[in-house]
């Protein structure tokens, strides 16, 4: 990655028109070939950008662009359209290359793979008596996240959302309109967990038949203990 601080103006052309005036701004050129234009405001969002594939080209400035104290320009073109964009440089602050490497990507806390592990662990999140069949049960449609028992000994499917809309009670509707067909499992319920569930899919789970229970992934990860709560 090139980093530059640099007095700059900045013009988009292409779909659209775009520019920035002269000012002091953060430059990123990425090893993918993207470029990016920053200010000390507005959070992670550049002010202007061009996403690969595109190539970079830095010219010497016109004679006009001499006399207007422009030392260099980046000319950047997309590689798939007529968007370009031309940086224009007065002076440049600092000028610094880094290889940061392969990055490993994002390991995202509680996705929906950890709450269904969880909750598997603690199956008695759903009360009491609750037991593991397993976790992925599979169907002809796909597998259902925890396959369950209740006090009963009735079998209950889970399905497991971060955040519960319509189209996961209308998953978990079609699993159940299948297991039900199987005499060994019937009569199957359903439960429909998330961490947060949409007012309009509560009021079509409970419509269904299907029960909704809202998922604390601290308490689950045992970093939260409920019981010792103030509020």
């Amino acid at each position: 990655m090139r980093v530059v601080i640099a007095r700059c103006s900045v013009d988009y052309v292409g779909r659209l028109t775009a520019h920035l005036p002269l000012a002091t701004r953060l430059l990123m050129v990425k090893a993918d070939g993207s470029v990016l234009i920053h200010s000390d405001g507005g959070s992670y969002k550049p002010l202007n950008w061009m996403s690969p594939p595109c190539s970079m080209a830095q010219l010497d400035p016109t004679d006009d662009e001499r006399e207007e104290g422009v030392v260099a320009v980046w000319s950047v073109q997309h590689a798939k359209s007529e968007d370009r964009l031309h940086v224009r440089i007065h002076e440049i602050q600092h000028d610094s290359s880094h290889d940061l490497g392969v990055d490993p990507g994002l390991v995202k806390d509680g996705v929906e793979a950890q709450l269904q592990a969880l909750l598997a662990e603690h199956i008695h999140t759903l009360g009491e008596g609750y037991s593991l069949i397993r976790r992925e049960y599979m169907t002809a449609i796909g597998p259902v996240d925890i396959m369950c028992r209740d006090s009963a000994g009735a079998t209950v499917a889970v399905e497991i959302k971060r955040r519960g809309d319509i189209d996961g009670v209308e998953q978990l509707t079609r699993y159940l309109e299948l297991l039900n067909r199987d005499p060994h499992l019937a009569p199957v319920t359903g439960v429909f967990a998330a961490q947060l569930i949409k007012p309009q899919a509560r009021v079509l789970a409970e419509d269904r038949g299907i029960r909704c229970v809202t998922l604390d992934y601290e308490a689950l990860k045992g970093m939260d203990d409920a019981e010792a709560r103030l509020f």
